[in-house]
């Protein structure tokens, strides 16, 4: 199959739009990817972040995550991943384990992200995000989760597929 050239049809700072043939489609400039963490605590519980979501406008319940390669671009999936958990949680973990990277919305978007599961978790920091993030971080016991979930979305959180989609990693 051969591929139409891509044209970019608009830029912004970290997003463009692109067009291949008939189909338009998102892209984050300089085709950077996401890190995304599964953070897990030794008393089977799982580490989430609510913050703010200006597409959505509303607050969203999500695992930890953040952008590869935005400010330094020697950056590393893993080292983002470790510095997005601490800056976001406040948590370090001991172990890491790559699950491989994974489609944000294939149809929509280019966007990829590379997920990691965190264990051995520590807490020496407080977490909250940079630069005015006004991230709240939630540490739910595993068996409520479905519960917490239901509870947020009826204060009209918005939920991150990529939590739900996880879940079937956790180890039994």
């Amino acid at each position: 199959m051969t591929v139409p050239d891509v044209a970019v049809q608009w830029r912004g700072k970290y997003l463009e739009v692109r067009k291949t043939g008939t189909w338009e489609y998102a892209a984050r400039a300089g085709d950077i990817g996401a890190a995304v963490i599964l953070a897990l605590t030794d008393a089977r519980e799982i580490v989430l972040v609510e913050q703010y979501r200006v597409p959505h406008g509303a607050r969203s319940i999500e695992l930890p995550a953040g952008l590869i390669g935005d400010t330094d671009t020697a950056d590393t999936a893993p080292a983002a991943a470790a510095r997005e958990l601490y800056e976001e949680t406040g948590f370090a973990a001991a172990r890491w384990e790559n699950l491989g990277d994974f489609a944000t919305s294939p149809g929509m978007s280019s966007e990829m992200f590379s997920l990691f599961r965190a264990t051995g978790l520590t807490r020496p920091g407080h977490g909250g995000g940079v630069d005015g993030e006004d991230i709240n971080v939630h540490v739910v016991a595993l068996a409520d989760l479905p519960a917490f979930l239901a509870a947020q979305r009826a204060r009209g959180l918005v939920i991150d597929c990529r939590l739900v989609m996880t879940l079937g990693l956790v180890p039994a």
